[in-house]
């Protein structure tokens, strides 16, 4: 399960509609352990074991989280 974060609603509406092919994607609130320009995240559970955001050219976010079983968040990618 991953947790992105963003630099505006928009990005964060944006990345919903298109992941939703590649499994579940929900929206909430940023968890105050986590810092963002912008108060929605999105979290991806992938229908696919083998997924990477690799495959996927052009997504806008700010951070991705890898998101442990014991709920905390490992930081796997960052764009500035």
């Amino acid at each position: 399960m991953y947790l992105i974060t963003f630099h505006s609603q928009f990005d964060s509406n944006l990345f919903k509609r298109k992941m939703q092919v590649y499994g579940k994607v929900t929206q909430k609130p940023v968890p105050r352990t986590l810092s963002s320009s912008c108060g929605t995240c999105c979290v991806l559970e992938p229908a696919d074991p083998d997924f990477s955001f690799e495959k996927i050219p052009d997504l806008q976010y700010e951070k991705i989280y890898s998101v442990t079983d014991t709920s905390e968040y490992l930081l796997i990618a960052e764009r500035g």
